[in-house]
């Protein structure tokens, strides 16, 4: 499946060959989600993920986060693709609370994925309030569901899972897509400290510096 998108219609290409600077701001939805897939599919290993996360047999799942608006500004400033990303994260939600089940779908990614050049951190959002207090030192309320879990990511740009499901592309984005494709960083207070996010602000400022930062 393609989305094929022109020119003239969502001013895609540039002078010199790069994707428009503010490509799918303040677009209509389906519009921004045409545009999405567009440069999602021009990463070639994180479109791999994308294709192949199926096999993985959640029932529920999104690829998200930083690769996902990190692949946009990449785009956008005509930067290569995997400029910037450090990992691809992966996000399920199963009731079977066991590290052993957790374990057993990290080690199916590991094989269906390690191949690529890049880290894929896959975790079961049910737990992630098991080991929450030990990694950030506060307490987080269970999720209830992996779409609940996306709600609470700490910034507005990043809060967007994706999945092809069928052929049919997925795109789950709580709080829109106009802060992503506007290269806006904006906090979602939902969860996170303000020291957290300060500190995302300015390891994202330092690589894409394109970036227009919200205070907190």
């Amino acid at each position: 499946m393609r989305f094929l998108l022109s020119a003239r219609q969502y001013d895609r290409i540039e002078p010199e060959g790069k994707w428009s600077r503010m490509l799918g701001y303040r677009c209509d939805w389906d519009t921004q989600k045409k545009i999405l897939f567009e440069i999602l599919s021009g990463n070639t290993v994180l479109f791999e993920i994308i294709r192949q996360a199926h096999c993985l047999a959640l029932d529920r799942y999104y690829i998200g986060a930083g690769c996902i608006c990190q692949t946009v500004w990449n785009a956008q400033n005509g930067l290569e693709p995997m400029y910037g990303i450090s990992d691809i994260d992966i996000v399920y939600f199963d009731e079977d609370l066991s590290y052993e089940k957790e374990d057993q779908v990290q080690n199916h990614a590991r094989q269906l994925f390690g191949h690529l050049p890049v880290l894929v951190d896959i975790k079961n959002q049910a737990r992630v309030h098991l080991w929450y207090r030990d990694h950030y030192g506060y307490d987080l309320s269970p999720y209830s569901s992996v779409e609940a879990a996306i709600d609470s990511w700490p910034a507005t740009a990043s809060a967007v899972g994706v999945r092809l499901t069928e052929e049919k592309f997925v795109v789950y984005a709580p709080y829109g897509l106009n802060d992503l494709f506007g290269q806006i960083v904006r906090a979602n207070k939902t969860q996170i400290t303000e020291e957290t996010y300060l500190e995302k602000c300015r390891k994202w400022k330092e690589k894409w510096d394109t970036l227009t930062i919200v205070k907190w």
